[in-house]
């Protein structure tokens, strides 16, 4: 499992946190507007490990959907915007890997001298920030339910983060795990790609959740809320899964 997970993904090395280190926390546009219970868990984990969490309240967005959708001089703005809001911080933490790759990889891409684009290597997706950098791989969390996990392609592919993630998931008391078919396949969401490409992303998005169906799961776990829209859309649009909650796996997490 270990070997899969790791195979041909990059390899960061993760600087050395300091106790009493302030944590900002990057909801992102989703998560703050549809997803609001994700941020709430994550502050909660970081809080538990006594790690002092702050809201900026001026951040806005990353500049994804702007470059997904070919406006690369709007995502360089909005890009320098979220360096303004988050430059004081020394660690940035999100719940949501397609962010954290945007901030991380795609920042360098667009402006790789700026300001913003070294704002952007402090960025980190929750969970490697959990195990990564502070070392936990056990929450204490207990969920006694039947759980599949889907990991996005910016979290599993652009920072290769699938890992820490697993471990956290496996640590959980009372989760039965039930992989998805064909785990590596993208849900089709791909940020505006849903909206340009309509037929081919619902196609891939109803092949997922046939496979999330194939898995035998009660609950669906993920660390991409984006994918959460699209493949969870579709299930609730089916009478045979629209009862399954789609939850990010830090709310699983903060379960006791």
């Amino acid at each position: 499992m270990i070997e899969a997970l790791t195979k041909n993904v990059p390899h960061w090395e993760y600087p050395q946190y300091k106790r009493g280190d302030t944590v900002a926390l990057f909801t992102t546009c989703f998560i703050d507007q549809f997803f609001p219970s994700a941020a709430r868990a994550v502050v909660q984990l970081l809080e538990e490990q006594n790690v002092p969490v702050e809201f900026p309240p001026e951040q806005t967005c990353c500049g994804q959907p702007a470059l997904n959708s070919g406006y690369r001089d709007d995502a360089i703005s909005v890009m320098n915007q979220f360096g303004r809001v988050f430059e004081k911080y020394r660690w940035v933490v999100t719940p949501s890997a397609s962010c954290a790759a945007m901030c991380r990889i795609f920042f360098q891409d667009l402006a790789p001298e700026s300001a913003a684009a070294k704002v952007g290597l402090r960025v980190y997706e929750i969970t490697e920030f959990l195990v990564n950098v502070l070392g936990i791989t056990d929450t204490g969390a207990a969920f006694p339910h039947k759980v599949a996990m889907h990991i996005g392609c910016h979290g599993r592919r652009e920072l290769g983060i699938a890992e820490p993630a697993m471990k956290l998931l496996h640590s959980i008391r009372g989760l039965d795990y039930h992989e998805i078919p064909n785990i590596e396949e993208c849900c089709g969401f791909g940020g505006t790609f849903s909206v340009k490409m309509a037929g081919t992303s619902l196609a891939m998005g109803r092949k997922k959740v046939a496979n999330i169906r194939a898995a035998g799961a009660d609950v669906v776990a993920t660390t991409d809320l984006s994918c959460a829209m699209h493949f969870g859309g579709i299930m609730r649009l089916d009478p045979t899964m629209k009862s399954i909650p789609v939850m990010h796996l830090a709310e699983i997490l903060v379960n006791r």
